[in-house]
């Protein structure tokens, strides 16, 4: 089961690399922005089974972690204004950040397996995860909307 969540992990982070890289050549919206934690938040409904269900301390360090996570993201993620539209600029660093925070949870993953359940760990991943991209999304927002009123002016 964990090399199976691993392989998906891995999997994962290449579809976001790929995503990201091709994002970057069309103008950003609100929605584009908004829509990614949305779409992502149906995970909760993992949380029905008790299987995924994790206790508080889980939940706090999860949670945390994928805060921490998510400064570094934001660090990688800016905005500029060009041929009247606005882009989310590429980052040579991103691609690197983001496959060195996916090995980090590997890492964790594999390390954590050996005293927390795979379910209770695939349910702290989802709320990392979570806890690192709606506060990413956010920031970008509010940067995108910055821009947006020095452009409007």
């Amino acid at each position: 089961m964990i090399i199976v969540s691993t392989v998906f992990a891995i999997g994962m982070g290449i579809a976001v690399t790929t995503i990201r890289a091709k994002s970057a050549k069309r103008p950003a919206s609100v929605k584009k922005i908004l829509l990614p934690p949305l779409f992502m938040s149906t995970g909760a409904l993992m949380f029905i089974f008790p299987f995924f269900r994790v206790t508080g301390l889980e939940f706090l360090e999860a949670i945390v972690a994928g805060i921490l996570f998510s400064t570094v993201l934001i660090w990688t993620s800016k905005f500029e204004h060009r041929d009247g539209e606005i882009y989310l600029k590429q980052s040579k660093a991103f691609i690197f950040i983001l496959f060195g925070l996916l090995i980090i949870r590997i890492i964790g993953k594999l390390v954590l397996s050996s005293t927390i359940n795979v379910g209770a760990l695939s349910g702290m991943f989802w709320i990392l995860a979570f806890g690192m991209i709606v506060p990413w999304r956010i920031a970008m927002y509010m940067q995108f909307r910055k821009i947006q009123k020095e452009v409007s002016l």
